[in-house]
């Protein structure tokens, strides 16, 4: 699956120039932050700003091995980040819930089976609503 992802990045002249131009910009905006806050090191992020936006405006094809290398790099931290965060999310918000909702005693799915009950179907019937036209048109 991810390497499917990365085969599917595109190196076009465009996205290199765009490419080169995103990330120089940022780069430049860093280095003009830390030159600013009077670190040394803002030098390097300055020549590699000019370096990528000055190359990216002349001569894009020299950053495809650099746009794939950054590109494989985030398909990669997504895949990864993409299951942490939704581990999170499971053991943070809905493991609680089960909790809470198993200690109340709370049946989401009214999976209880009785013996006693002579029902020929589980399903729930509910009320047929006055469908309008309109109600169709506005789903949210």
């Amino acid at each position: 699956m991810i390497k499917e992802d990365i085969k599917k990045i595109r190196s076009e002249k465009s996205d290199l120039r765009k490419f080169g131009l995103s990330v120089g910009i940022v780069l430049g905006l860093l280095g003009g932050l830390f030159w600013w806050r009077d670190k040394a090191f803002y030098i390097y992020f300055a020549v590699v700003a000019v370096f990528l936006i000055s190359s990216g405006l002349v001569i894009p094809s020299i950053l495809r091995p650099l746009q794939k290398a950054w590109m494989t790099m985030a398909v990669v931290m997504g895949w990864f980040m993409t299951r942490v965060i939704l581990s999170v999310l499971f053991f943070l918000v809905i493991t609680p819930i089960r909790f809470i909702a198993k200690l109340s005693g709370k049946d989401f799915l009214d999976r209880k089976f009785s013996k006693d009950d002579k029902k020929s179907s589980y399903w729930l019937l509910r009320d047929r609503a006055v469908v309008e036209k309109s109600r169709y048109e506005k789903q949210f």
